[in-house]
């Protein structure tokens, strides 16, 4: 209470200050003046006032209070857990230095540009996760529209596979298959069921199910998954049997470090360490000999920006799938990194590569939970399966997976990704029991369907293939 009453003394000095002098700025507009549109902040600092927060709007000033036991994130600007915001102490969130990019006269020479006090420093120099302008301003302006040395905008003149394969707005299905993008009858339609996390005894048995050697794609071979594992609880014995039945193995980290901006701010060197010596245990432990653990995922999919994807590259991994593409019609099919990203950065405070990188990235697009999509109003997606909280029952669980599917199949084909962790397929039966019925079904009634790996979908786009030539693809 003692908070409320603290805003309306604001509200009352505003109304008094303004009639005493129209020429002074009133207490609440002095509030918003520095603010940027929809910017929420706090009136007072400290854990015992974490949790509220004021909003600039048209009618006046906003109240909003986070949940008990949460608090809220000036950063992310959004509630969190308690124990997750650390800037409790600080009244707004931090203000960051632009630099002077656009400017009526020039203000440097040719290759250099201005940092935000006019000192010009080496164009290459911005954006590369070292601040070298006195006010940091070259690591200030970064994201896919702005960074001065970001990737270029798709050009199908240079970009051709089987190295290369972008479009302008990510939808274009690759070759000459399907030129409308639409009821693309002659494109094989891909699933792409993955796993996060460590593989041992409590989900062996899940997969054993799952891929029961009787599920089979229309060329005869057994159904499959990737599993991008960490190393944490790994039974290496599992993994070298999930390899051996085809399933493709891929790097999510050794530690799984549990703090997200661990991932958001890691250096080239500890994504290495992260990635690369995954890698290098997976290979060792699990006696995987044949250099095929060529993707990776970033844990609690916090993308770590250009210094992941530079850390890709000099490590020969192949792609990423990492990096979520909010829900959209048609959905997105991979493409390499060479050029600009499709589509925007989707996430809170998410850090997306801005550079031209030598990897594939197999997009995450976000699956549409809505029940019924014909006359419910439209919700976020969500990319993990069992991020989709409305999902109450099997039956529910069923209809989502064939909507999505054929969001897909009836468009532009793009591959259907299926993304869990084990545990939400395990401890729900029902749920489990649905996603087996749905497969079967699909595989029955579709014998343009293939549930391949994520390695498997990227030899295909490289070299696209018919319907009628898949099955010997």
């Amino acid at each position: 209470m003692g908070w409320l009453r603290n805003l309306a003394v604001v509200l009352v000095v505003s109304g008094v200050s303004c009639q005493d002098d129209d020429d002074e700025l009133s207490q609440e507009k002095k509030l918003c003046q520095d603010k940027s549109a929809g910017e929420l902040f706090r009136l007072k600092a400290g854990k015992d006032a974490c949790r509220d927060v004021i909003q600039c709007t048209a009618a006046g000033l906003q109240a909003i209070r986070c949940p008990p036991g949460l608090a809220f994130d000036l950063e992310k600007q959004t509630c969190d857990w308690k124990w997750a915001v650390k800037n409790c102490d600080k009244l707004t969130k931090e203000k960051k230095v632009k630099p002077l990019l656009v400017t009526d006269e020039p203000l440097c020479e040719d290759n250099k540009l201005a940092c935000g006090d006019a000192i010009c420093i080496q164009k290459e120099l911005f954006c590369d996760g070292k601040k070298d302008c006195n006010d940091g301003s070259d690591e200030n302006s970064c994201d896919i529209d702005t960074d001065p040395n970001r990737a270029p905008p798709c050009d199908k003149e240079i970009c051709k596979l089987p190295d290369c394969f972008c479009s302008e707005d990510g939808t274009s299905v690759p070759g000459d298959l399907c030129p409308e993008n639409d009821k693309c009858v002659r494109v094989p339609q891909m699933v792409m069921v993955t796993f996060d996390d460590a593989i041992n005894n409590n989900n062996i048995d899940l997969y054993k199910e799952i891929f029961n050697k009787q599920r089979r794609n229309p060329n005869g071979c057994d159904i499959k998954a990737t599993f991008f594992v960490s190393h944490k609880y790994t039974n290496y014995s599992a993994v070298e049997d999930m390899h051996r039945l085809g399933h493709e193995i891929a790097a999510h980290s050794i530690t799984h470090n549990d703090d997200e901006t661990f991932w958001t701010e890691a250096s080239v060197e500890d994504w290495a360490k992260e990635m690369a010596g995954s890698r290098l245990i997976i290979e060792k432990f699990g006696n995987i000999t044949d250099n095929s653990v060529v993707g990776t995922r970033a844990p609690y999919l916090r993308v770590g920006g250009n210094r992941q994807f530079k850390m890709m590259e000099e490590q020969s991994f192949l792609y990423d799938s990492s990096i979520t593409a909010a829900l959209r019609n048609p959905p997105l099919w991979p493409y390499t990194m060479y050029f600009k990203m499709p589509h925007r950065c989707h996430g809170n405070l998410q850090n997306c590569p801005t550079r031209s990188h030598a990897v594939w990235e197999i997009v995450m697009n976000e699956l549409d939970r809505r029940e019924d999509p014909t006359i419910d109003e439209e919700l976020a997606g969500c990319a993990m399966v069992d991020s989709c909280s409305n999902i109450l029952n099997g039956d529910q669980f069923y209809n989502f997976l064939t909507h999505n599917f054929y969001r897909h199949f009836d468009q532009n084909r793009a591959p259907l990704g299926l993304f869990y962790h084990a545990a939400w397929l395990k401890n729900n039966p029902e749920y489990l029991d649905a996603f087996l019925y749905w497969v079967d079904e699909v595989l029955e009634q579709h014998p343009e369907v293939y549930f391949v790996t994520m390695t498997q979908v990227i030899q295909w786009i490289q070299n696209p293939v018919s319907t009628d030539s898949a099955k010997n693809f």
